[in-house]
């Protein structure tokens, strides 16, 4: 049996590494120049690696947790203030509001690609095939073809990617039930309407000053900011959100945005940052599909639909939004990989 797995993100890869543990052949077709997928951490020469995707898990998070142990990757509680900074509006000044005691959230040490490097590194240097947009998979009897350009043969297919994406991209051989792509075109995506920033600095001023590292602003443009310094204090981050609306503006305008709102809430110490990174992920086209109504968050994520296997178990469903248990997490994500090498291994 050889499989065909479609995207190189968490889930795909993990499929991989799960089939080549059980000596299954397969492919990992991913459109992107890079592995990954919503997990992007940006690395930078003495900087604090920064997250533009996938950033925070938590203790009930198990099947992440699991993983992290079994491949050896540390993790560490991410910093949050008793006291933070908070604006209710525009016209107000930020006022400092003490917050309630809440369950922790952790960061993987190294930042998250970490886990797609290691999962990436287990696997064949030929395993991942990059560049490769999928647009038709053809059922046969006996074989499947899926076609990316040039066209790989196998037993079975794996959809690792967003439901949404493959409904409206690829076209299917024979048609797919018209109420698994009704549904599927319906599921909301996860972060496809997100703006991450991250700034870096020489020093946290925020520490320095008795200043507390987290906004939450109704306000905006920057709507949660963090404390993001690496796991050993020595390098130096904040990062969060902005809101959505400001994908129309230009890179410029938003930059210049969030410094304004940075100097009024922090002083003056907060714009000798040494660098600014974002991703509208609105923007990124193998993240991004438009639909025709609007999609409440996690709209669909987890429905029972996406855990059945269709046309004779030659075609799975596999992402963090097809995931019954946390979709629309990375817990979910690995979750899915999980239960279709399991479906895989009873055929």
């Amino acid at each position: 049996m050889s499989i065909t797995i479609i995207g190189a993100g968490l889930s795909g890869l993990l499929t991989g590494y799960l089939l080549k543990k059980e000596g299954i052949p397969f492919k990992i077709l991913e459109a992107r120049n890079r592995v990954g997928g919503r997990i992007n951490t940006v690395y930078a020469t003495n900087k604090a690696p920064v997250e533009m995707g996938a950033t925070w898990f938590t203790r009930q998070h198990k099947q992440l947790i699991g993983l992290l142990e079994e491949l050896e990757i540390e993790y560490f509680e991410q910093r949050m203030d008793n006291t933070v900074f908070y604006e209710t509006s525009t016209v107000s000044p930020a006022q400092l509001v003490q917050t309630p005691s809440q369950a922790p959230s952790f960061r993987i040490s190294g930042g998250t690609s970490s886990l797609i490097h290691a999962l990436l590194h287990k696997l064949d240097a030929t395993d991942v095939l990059f560049n490769q947009s999928v647009n038709h998979i053809k059922i046969n009897k006996n074989t499947v073809e899926v076609r990316a350009g040039k066209t790989f043969k196998s037993n079975a297919v794996i959809l690792a990617i967003p439901p949404k994406l493959w409904a409206k991209n690829i076209v299917f051989d024979p048609f797919l039930p018209a109420d698994l792509m009704g549904i599927a075109i319906q599921t909301q995506t996860w972060m496809e309407d997100s703006i991450k920033i991250a700034l870096t600095y020489d020093q946290p001023f925020w520490g320095q000053g008795n200043l507390p590292g987290t906004l939450f602003s109704n306000s905006g443009p920057i709507t949660e900011l963090y404390d993001h310094s690496n796991h050993e204090g020595s390098k130096y981050a904040l990062c969060g959100f902005i809101a959505s609306s400001l994908k129309n503006l230009t890179y410029t305008e938003r930059r210049e945005n969030v410094i304004t709102q940075l100097k009024k809430v922090f002083g003056v110490r907060a714009t000798a940052f040494t660098s600014y990174e974002e991703c509208v992920w609105s923007k990124e086209k193998n993240t991004f599909e438009p639909c025709d109504t609007f999609l409440y968050p996690h709209q669909n994520n987890g429905n029972s639909i996406f855990s059945k296997s269709y046309l004779d178990n030659t075609l799975f469903i596999s992402s963090s939004e097809s995931a019954p248990e946390f979709s629309g997490y990375m817990d979910g994500a690995v979750y899915s990989a999980n239960r279709i090498v399991e479906k895989i291994m009873k055929i």
